[in-house]
Formats: C-alpha cells, structure tokens, sequence
C-alpha cells in the first residue's frame, strides 16, 4: 500500500513536471487582433457624462508579450462621436442648440499588465483581467448640419479663431494628444484564438472635439454681399432655432478649462503568436 502511494505520487509529481516543462516550451509571443464596439463623447455638449448616444468604434491592435504579466501594445482605432444639446436635461444647454459629429482616427501605444498568467491552449492559464495605459495621437475634424449640408465646423472658426478682430485666438490643430486607460478581459478558446472585451477611456488635451470651448464670437462673421447672414453666422450660435438668439458677444459658450473626453467599449478576437522552445536538458 505504502510503495503503491509512493508511486502514484511520483507519477503525479513527473507529470506536473512535465506539464510544467511544456509549458515553458510554448513560449506566448503575444496576438494580434480586432474587434468593434461603441464610442461615446464627453465635454461641452455632455458635461454630467451621459452615456445616452453612443455610435459606432472599431481598432486593430498587436500586442507583444514582454513577460508572463506584461506586454506592449500598438493600436489603430475608429471612433464616430457626435452629441446635440437637445439631449440635455439643463434648459439653458436645450436653448444654446449647438451639436457636431466627427471621425477619429486614433494611434497608440500602451503597456498592459495581465493579473493572471496567460498561456492559450493550458488549462487554468486560459484567462485573465487585464490593465493597460498609454499615449496616443488622434485627428479631428468636426462638423454639423445647416439644412441638410455637412458643414466643417473648424474652417469657420466658430468663435472667433483666425479673425483679425480676435488676433489672439488661433484656429484649433486637428491633431491631439490622449492618454488611454482600459481596463479588460480575455479568454483563450483555444491555443490560437482568443476573445476580449475591453473598456477604454480618453484623456485628452484638446477642448474642441465638439467645436465648443470659449466664447460667443458674432462680430466676427460679416453678413454676405446680399445682407444674409452667412453659414459661419448661422452655426456660431443656434438659439435663434428655438428662440431668441443668445450669443452675444463675449457670452460663455463652452467651458473652456475642462478639455474633452472619448470612450469605447468593444469586443473583439485576437490570435495568439506562439513559438517552441527546445527544452534544456538537466543533469543531476
């Protein structure tokens, strides 16, 4: 009895040894993948961070595994985002009736820190939660609507950007920086294909993702040659849709110290890189 537990202890102890040995034969490289999901947008237009219009987002990534928990990540990414103040519940943001949309194209790099070992394809090594931060560069551009035409917002300089009357305010640069945070999980399904989902939220030093950042600017859009007022007039300020018009000159129509912000949430797969490592013979 006693010779038959020591035997099936050491097989037991040989087989997580092997077990253990082929685990370090597979060395996870680390994946590349996609994935799709929604975006959402956070500033002048949705100060209280309501998450009641997202649209659409897509990325791309590769990943490289720097250790067990650690790995590098390089992203491309989509996001639609666009908000209206007739979604407000705060009567004087209905009145103000400003509203955009814009494409961003997004590309960055981040480190990730998986919370539990993940090697695909291993038992009990096929899932964890992960963290990860970065630095990012985007693009810009928004627009709006004035009956039924896109029109690009930043060329207007809805508030007065590029006017000799405000020399000091400069057109806003379609380029930006954010920082990135997601949190995520991901699971193996098998030794080649995983899934994920992930939550990222964007910090960025720009106030004009929405085009809406300091103060009203009418002196600076001159009627047309006819005595109309012209698109730049007409999209600086809104209110005159719902009412009176409220943009007077020198009148807070964004808050400029707080800058924007942009989320996503997506779902996606990936496929594992992997390679063999010959394991090394020992001597005792």
């Amino acid at each position: 009895m006693f010779k038959k537990a020591i035997v099936t202890a050491a097989l037991f102890l040989g087989l997580q040894e092997a077990n253990a040995q082929l685990m370090e034969s597979f060395v996870h490289q680390g994946e590349v993948g996609i994935s799709v999901g929604a975006a959402h947008y956070f500033g002048d237009l949705n100060p209280n961070i309501k998450v009641n219009r997202p649209k659409i987002a897509a990325g791309l990534f590769f990943r490289k595994q720097i250790s067990n928990y650690i790995g590098v990540r390089v992203s491309a990414d989509y996001a639609m985002l666009g908000y209206s103040d007739v979604y407000s519940d705060n009567a004087a943001q209905r009145r103000r009736n400003l509203s955009f949309n814009s494409n961003v194209w997004e590309l960055s790099v981040a480190g990730d820190f998986n919370f539990f070992r993940f090697q695909p394809g291993f038992k009990g090594y096929h899932y964890t939660p992960y963290v990860g931060i970065g630095v990012g560069v985007f693009s810009y551009d928004p627009y709006a609507y004035l009956n039924g035409e896109k029109v690009l917002l930043r060329p207007l300089g809805t508030e007065g950007q590029g006017s000799s009357l405000y020399p000091d305010l400069k057109p806003y640069n379609p380029i930006a920086i954010s920082i990135p945070f997601t949190v995520g999980f991901k699971y193996a399904l098998n030794e080649q294909m995983n899934v994920f989902g992930e939550f990222t939220y964007r910090f960025t030093n720009t106030d004009y993702l929405d085009d809406v950042s300091g103060l009203y600017a009418p002196d600076a859009f001159p009627p047309l040659p006819d005595g109309s007022p012209s698109p730049a007039f007409l999209l600086q300020d809104r209110s005159y849709e719902t009412g009176s018009s409220i943009g007077i000159k020198g009148r807070q129509r964004g808050n400029s110290p707080q800058k924007d912000a942009f989320a996503t949430f997506k779902v996606g797969v990936s496929f594992s890189l992997q390679s063999y490592k010959c394991p090394t013979a020992t001597t005792r």
